[in-house]
């Protein structure tokens, strides 16, 4: 078991060097900042005298060794756009509220999935198999930035239910986090229904059926806890994807999140906040699939010696 967990280690660690190198590849690709941090009239000597402060006269790799380093200790520079603010310190500002939204994401995603999938499985065929696979169909096909547009439209604008946008309570979450699991929703239904079919066509749910057993029992007892291990392994992408799907859903809504955040760091050109962002990202997608392997390999041990 420690073997195997040291060489998902390794692995998360590899991934995590690769993205650092993208990210401040991809982030430098937008341009300088000194263009928005300056004004028009700027002398050449405040230029000059900005891109030394800044570091950015140096080669790219010193640029990548220094931002390594200083990653390391937790140290991702300060904002060029928010002034007086570490890059980390505007990132955690804004953490709590994309956590508050990717947590209620989840939860509709297994609240509406998991049953769903069950449900379909046992009704294979049936008009409720079929709505659920229309479902899933339109949840895996649909835009997720046209899906956002057409929720406001129809429960805030025609209904007047919830609000429009911006931030708030629960009334202002549920229409992002709706439609940031409408996706998961759909992936997830589809791996429990796969996996509940398989389940239920063995030889010890056939028995328990024909020893009298109570069919809940048979279904959420004995079928589902063995079906239960696919579902579990994509929850690591589940939870990663939901938190990282944030960027259009925020946009969208105007919710003051990480993925907001992203996008008038983008737009200022603020490198050490966009640095930081797509870090984070980078980071609890990788713990979250790291914790899934580990349990993945507690549940079935054939795992760690694969």
């Amino acid at each position: 078991m420690l073997r195997f967990v040291l060489t998902r280690l390794s692995q998360m660690l590899v991934s995590l060097l690769v993205i650092t190198f993208i990210v401040f590849s991809l982030s430098h690709l937008t341009g300088s900042p000194i263009d928005s941090l300056l004004p028009d009239d700027a002398t050449p000597q405040q230029i000059a005298s900005l891109t030394e402060h800044l570091g950015l006269d140096r080669p790219y790799y010193v640029q990548y060794l220094t931002f390594l380093q200083n990653a390391a200790v937790g140290d991702f520079g300060d904002s060029t756009k928010w002034k007086g603010s570490t890059a980390a310190e505007v990132v955690l500002e804004r953490l709590p509220a994309t956590l508050q939204l990717g947590g209620l994401a989840v939860l509709i995603s297994v609240v509406a999935a998991i049953p769903m999938g069950v449900m379909s499985a046992v009704r294979r065929g049936s008009i409720f198999d079929r709505m659920a696979g229309v479902v899933a169909l339109l949840g895996q096909s649909l835009p997720a930035f046209w899906l956002g547009i057409v929720l406001m439209w129809i429960f805030a604008v025609i209904l007047g239910w919830f609000p429009t946008s911006g931030y708030g309570g629960l009334t202002y979450m549920i229409l992002p986090a709706v439609g940031m699991a409408w996706f998961q929703i759909a992936a997830l239904t589809r791996l429990t229904r796969s996996a509940m079919l398989e389940v239920l066509d063995t030889e010890y749910v056939k028995l328990a059926r024909i020893k009298g057993v109570n069919e809940r029992q048979v279904i959420w007892k004995h079928a589902f806890r063995n079906a239960a291990i696919v579902p579990i392994t994509y929850f690591g992408v589940l939870a990663g994807s939901l938190l990282t799907g944030s960027v259009v859903m925020e946009t969208v809504f105007a919710w003051p999140g990480t993925g907001l955040l992203a996008i008038d760091a983008i737009r200022g050109r603020d490198f050490p906040v966009v640095q930081s962002v797509v870090l984070f990202f980078a980071v609890f997608y990788l713990l979250a699939n790291f914790l899934v392997d580990v349990l993945y390999a507690i549940i079935d041990p054939r795992i760690r010696y694969g």
